[in-house]
């Protein structure tokens, strides 16, 4: 295990970026969004994520001077076209763009076609709160996951993430995957050479298995709940809403077809829409009713659930956004805390393009 700092890693990141031929303002946005990740603690879609998005690069599945763009719109709506783009660019331009409609319409919506994997959901959703805006940030991914009663892979962990402005107390900040546990943390155990918890993923028969290899053997991950008696309905039910709002509704591929993030695999030969799809909300506060009244009842709704009696061996009830932002906070005085194996990755990949890590 490794420590870096924040400026050391952006710089890295913001310079491969560059490297691969993004304009200097998007290597600024990317590195930002993947910084926020190992920053918020989430380490699996931070600069761990960077080789992966190089190799998407490499096989021409990735544009880094695309041309983003609004294809379809009404005053509260929008479709943005992605143009191949990292996810990391263009879904800030889209939740700009819901930011701006809501400015003027109360709420904006827009769904978003022809990109790629975006980092964590809550960046995009959190740009909204600076607004006294509630941001809501949707994304389907590559299909490792089987619905309730099947063995096949066919929706992605397809995060859900919903950031609610408050006034003296944090925001709440909901950022989570509709699976019993993201993708990513099963590759930061399986780089630890550690087992899979019970419920996190199934084996390629559809029979329970704590290997954190699981998926790479042909098994998939499992919906939120991990099983039928522990609702797993409700996780696939989740998981398929934000596959119809993000795809259906905006022409990406859904499903089985949404394109794999692993370069080594292709995506499908018969697509149905459009790369990956996003879709994401801006609510202007004062919309509903003053933002300083339900700013002020957000801390209050806060400060009661804080003060919730505990169960035996718990010290507190957590906000939503709690643990990142205690992370944050700490990551900020003392780096940020890599393992060994992403770090020989990320310094063979910065020898490869002349960047030093």
């Amino acid at each position: 295990m490794s420590t870096f700092s924040y400026e050391q890693l952006y710089k890295f990141t913001h310079d491969m970026l560059l490297k691969i031929g993004c304009p200097e303002v998007h290597a600024q946005i990317g590195a930002d969004v993947l910084l926020s990740a190992d920053m918020r603690g989430v380490d699996s879609h931070g600069v761990a994520r960077l080789s992966g998005y190089v190799r998407l690069w490499e096989k021409g599945r990735i544009n880094t001077n695309p041309n983003i763009k609004v294809v379809h719109e009404t005053p509260s709506t929008a479709v943005v076209d992605g143009d191949k783009g990292l996810g990391l660019v263009v879904a800030p331009y889209a939740m700009n763009v819901a930011i701006e409609k809501a400015s003027k319409a109360g709420t904006g919506w827009v769904s978003v076609k022809n990109s790629n994997h975006y980092g964590i959901a809550g960046y995009h959703a959190m740009m909204a709160l600076e607004h006294d805006m509630i941001g809501i940030s949707l994304t389907n991914a590559s299909p490792l996951v089987s619905p309730t009663f099947s063995k096949e892979r066919l929706l992605g962990t397809n995060p859900i993430s919903v950031a609610i402005p408050a006034d003296q107390e944090p925001p709440f900040v909901a950022d989570m995957a509709t699976t019993t546990a993201a993708n990513g943390k099963l590759e930061i155990l399986q780089r630890k050479g550690e087992d899979a918890p019970q419920g996190w993923v199934q084996d390629k028969d559809g029979n329970s298995t704590t290997s954190s290899n699981g998926v790479k053997d042909g098994g998939a991950l499992l919906p939120l709940g991990g099983d039928r008696e522990h609702g797993s309905h409700k996780g696939y039910a989740l998981g398929s809403i934000v596959d119809i709002f993000s795809a259906v509704l905006s022409g990406a591929n859904y499903g089985p077809w949404v394109p794999p993030f692993v370069a080594f695999l292709e995506p499908d030969p018969n697509p149905v829409g459009e790369g990956i799809g996003h879709f994401f909300g801006a609510m202007r506060v004062d919309a509903f009713r003053p933002a300083n009244e339900f700013k002020s009842h957000m801390d209050n709704w806060i400060k009661r659930f804080r003060s919730a009696e505990t169960t035996p061996g718990n010290e507190k009830v957590l906000i939503p956004g709690d643990p990142e932002r205690e992370l944050e906070e700490y990551r900020k005085t003392n780096g940020i805390p890599l393992l060994d194996p992403v770090v020989k990755d990320l310094s063979e990949l910065g020898q490869r393009f002349g960047v030093k890590l």
